[in-house]
């Protein structure tokens, strides 16, 4: 019977002694582990990923040729929408360029869009973050702001070399300085992870008290505010809701509601200063 029993534990005794061992493994070591161990596992989620866009591709071929035209329709549509909105911008960024030489302005920094497809997401209460296909090799900056149609994704935190994580704007580490649309005092923002499992939201932090949410049809907008240098001026965050008194007393806090589609992006922008792709 002694021989059965300490058998039994020799597993748990295997695992002690490993745990023991970590504990005292210098931590650069540990870093080291860290990145090898991703490095080698990032090529099978990114192989994942390419079968699952070939699953969608072969599934697309599939449908009706009706089905087919009508979807070359809408995206015939949107194409001519785009190219509107590429001639609005240009013009609005031609008389910004003219306000800001004749009131001698300093020029915002440029930048250049790098596009990439999500490999995983990560919802969990920990890390509310998400893994995409472009990384060192691509010219990827940690740090750098990840932004999609809707407004802002997150910020990339980890860059390896074919792949990059970016930190969700409903992670709780992410914080920047937003503004509500036509008031220029800056509040503090924050994530607040998911309500209901479903709905991505935020926090936001000394808003002046003279800010109400009255009507719930329209309810103040947040963006960027450009302070930090991290992300651009007037990205949209959320739409502020349920404002309640802060902790100072003299201002208050109120939840944000981000976008919804948050949790279901297929593909993302990464946002690159042109001072960082010239160093």
């Amino acid at each position: 019977m002694r021989p059965k029993r300490l058998l039994s534990l020799k597993p748990f005794a295997v695992l002690i002694s490993v745990a023991v061992f970590w504990i005292f493994v210098p931590i650069g070591v540990k870093n080291k582990f860290q990145v090898a161990f991703y490095e080698f596992q990032a090529p099978l989620s990114a192989a994942a990923s390419y079968i699952r866009e070939l699953q969608d591709y072969w599934a697309t071929r599939s449908k009706p040729d009706d089905e087919l035209l009508e979807a070359g329709r809408d995206i015939a549509r949107l194409n001519a929408t785009y190219e509107l909105m590429i001639l609005e911008n240009q013009t609005m960024k031609q008389e910004v360029e003219r306000l800001e030489e004749l009131l001698r302005l300093p020029s915002r920094p440029d930048y250049r869009y790098e596009i990439a497809r999500v490999v995983s997401r990560d919802f969990n209460s920990w890390w509310q973050q998400m893994e995409i296909r472009k990384g060192r090799r691509h010219g990827i900056p940690v740090g750098a702001p990840v932004v999609f149609s809707g407004g802002v994704v997150g910020r990339v935190s980890q860059v390896h070399e074919y792949t990059s994580t970016v930190e969700l704007l409903s992670n709780s580490h992410l914080r920047m300085a937003v503004i509500v649309i036509g008031d220029n005092r800056p509040m503090s923002f924050r994530g607040a992870g998911f309500q209901n499992l479903s709905t991505p939201i935020g926090l936001a932090e000394y808003i002046p008290a003279d800010i109400n949410v009255n009507d719930p049809n329209n309810p103040p907008r947040l963006v960027t505010s450009g302070m930090g240098g991290v992300f651009p001026a007037g990205l949209h965050i959320g739409y502020l809701r349920r404002l309640r008194p802060g902790a100072s007393g003299m201002f208050l806090d109120g939840d944000v509601y981000l976008d919804s589609r948050l949790t279901s992006l297929t593909e993302v922008a990464i946002l690159i200063a042109e001072e960082t792709v010239e160093q």
